[in-house]
């Protein structure tokens, strides 16, 4: 696929809830952390929904069922249905059933969301590698998955059972930091096995096709906190995205992000998707945002001026993503940053 190289974040003159008819948004991270609301995502999403953009939440955890997540979003006061929820679950269960017979056994390793996903398609969800199946599915299964599951699978695997994979996001964000996901998982049973898995999630096309074909949605906009997953899927899919900072991504990775990284618009939280989006202009040798202008120096990034530190933030990404083209900024940021707060 070629795409041209971002260089600069866009600038929109329209808030995003009318430029585009579909959000598609990622949840851990970006909607909730740990079970709560992240401030100002209630809100910010009635606003939007109430000026006619469609919510999706579309998600690598494969461990709830569509219904659970509708509930707990509901219960947050974001009210949402099952057809609303698109899960890594119900993209590897598509996989998994375009290479199977109906009505197969799939050896499960993880929680409900897979199982539910699997009956979707006419797979009979198994627990052990002695039933005979005829393909072994892991997605993230909690924090008490016991380690024995690990094992059940490389029984399978080993046989020559094909091993497919909900996704790979190595971490996790909950109410008390950063925690191994499943893409940690994954790597257990690859050491194991020295097997490869077919990964349907973010930022892979099997997910980007699960939530079309879900959502209908003509003019998407990719909403994700993470640059591997949601921000590399909407590239993959050539999609536009808004990266939000309330998750893992802060403002050192986004400087130094590779093309597939770079996110078309960059805001704090959710309220960046009823707004427009200020535009990042030439100036000089360098690039103005609001009151501030980033250069790329010889050894680091030097930003000037005054005004808000998002608009300094997008200033830098320019002058570091104009700086490193096609490969990684390598210049320091963080004096830049610290400026900032950020």
């Amino acid at each position: 696929m070629s795409q041209t190289v971002r260089t600069r974040p866009e600038g929109s003159g329209q808030a995003l809830s009318e430029a585009y008819d579909t959000a598609l948004l990622d949840l851990d991270g970006v909607v909730y952390a740990g079970g709560d609301a992240i401030a100002h995502a209630v809100d910010s999403l009635a606003t939007a929904r109430a000026g006619g953009m469609r919510l999706a939440y579309v998600t690598n955890n494969a461990l709830r069922t569509p219904d659970a997540v509708a509930g707990h979003l509901t219960e947050l006061g974001i009210p949402t249905e099952a057809s609303d929820v698109i899960t890594s679950a119900q993209a590897v269960a598509r996989l998994i059933s375009e290479q199977v017979p109906a009505g197969a056994q799939v050896l499960v390793i993880g929680g409900e969301g897979l199982r539910v996903a699997l009956r979707e398609r006419g797979l009979e969800p198994v627990d052990s590698a002695e039933d005979g199946p005829v393909a072994v599915v892991q997605g993230y299964g909690g924090p008490d998955l016991p380690w024995s599951r690990f094992a059940e699978a490389s029984y399978a695997i080993a046989r020559g059972v094909p091993w497919f994979a909900s996704n790979t996001d190595l971490t996790i964000p909950g109410a008390r930091g950063i925690g191994p996901g499943n893409g940690a998982a994954v790597e257990v049973v690859r050491i194991a096995t020295g097997a490869e898995p077919q990964v349907a999630g973010k930022p892979l096309p099997p997910m980007h096709r699960e939530t079309i074909l879900r959502t209908g949605a003509e003019r998407p906009l990719v909403v994700g906190d993470r640059l591997d997953t949601d921000i590399e899927g909407a590239f993959n899919g050539e999609v536009d995205s808004l990266l939000v900072l309330t998750g893992v991504t802060d403002g050192a990775q986004l400087l130094a992000a590779p093309p597939r990284h770079r996110p078309t618009y960059v805001d704090a939280d959710l309220r960046g998707m009823l707004t427009g989006q200020p535009e990042v202009v030439e100036a000089g040798d360098g690039f103005r945002c609001g009151g501030w202008t980033a250069t790329a120096g010889s050894e680091e990034l030097e930003l000037t001026g005054e005004g808000e530190a998002l608009d300094g933030l997008r200033a830098l990404c320019a002058a570091a993503w104009t700086a490193a083209g096609e490969g990684t900024c390598e210049l320091n940021g963080e004096k830049a940053l610290a400026w900032l707060g950020l």
